[in-house]
């Protein structure tokens, strides 16, 4: 009975485990079609923005009000330059919360650029606040605008569109879950980005298309 229950855990423990991969896998493809579309689409981010960035991260999907409260959330990957070229990327989570009321949910594709080399340790670090640890502003859209003064740049789309919200308080934080999953190990986003650090297959296409 005792040997039965085992192998029923171990069987679970490997199906979880092969769910995680598959979903990490999946969201990493899905990055890499939203930093293709948004580099190339009338919305594009300007090339003197990407050059100029010292990480770019990508969050595909981001659910914004789905809960009706304004409330936001979404996964994805940050990549900064190396002496190499772009590092391996990390894992994050983008979070919003907001009192005003949203009606109905939306998804929002969203790339955030930061320009600041000496910012990356705060933007790598366990909580990364908009409006407080660097100011930002939407760069891209009708009804973005542009603050020559931001040190972070959110572009955004939905359906093909210009989309934004209000990103003061909005967090950044690394995804523990999802770098384990991609490493194999309990590993730091600071620890990822550093030289030297090899990419696991999975995400070399895209990492592959940063160096545009």
């Amino acid at each position: 009975m005792r040997k039965t229950i085992c192998v029923s855990c171990l069987t679970v423990a490997a199906a979880m485990a092969a769910s995680a991969t598959d979903e990490t896998t999946e969201r990493i493809q899905k990055a890499r079609s939203v930093l293709t579309a948004m580099t190339d689409s009338k919305h594009s981010i300007p090339a003197d923005k990407l050059a100029a960035a010292d990480c770019v991260a990508v969050i595909p999907g981001f659910k914004k009000g789905a809960a009706g409260i304004g409330f936001g959330f979404g996964k994805g990957f940050i990549s900064c330059r190396t002496a190499s070229g772009w590092s391996a990327p990390g894992a994050i989570a983008f979070q919003t919360e907001s009192l005003g009321a949203q009606f109905g949910g939306e998804e929002i594709d969203i790339v955030i650029l930061s320009l600041d080399k000496t910012r990356r340790a705060k933007l790598l670090s366990d909580r990364f606040t908009v409006g407080e640890d660097a100011s930002a502003a939407w760069d891209n859209g009708k009804s973005a605008h542009g603050d020559p003064n931001a040190k972070v740049l959110f572009y955004g789309r939905t359906k093909g569109v210009f989309a934004g919200f209000g990103l003061d308080g909005a967090t950044l934080k690394p995804d523990a879950s999802g770098d384990k999953t991609l490493y194999g190990k309990a590993i730091t986003n600071a620890e990822v980005v550093k030289d030297g650090v090899e990419t696991p297959a999975a995400a070399q296409p895209l990492i592959a298309i940063l160096p545009r």
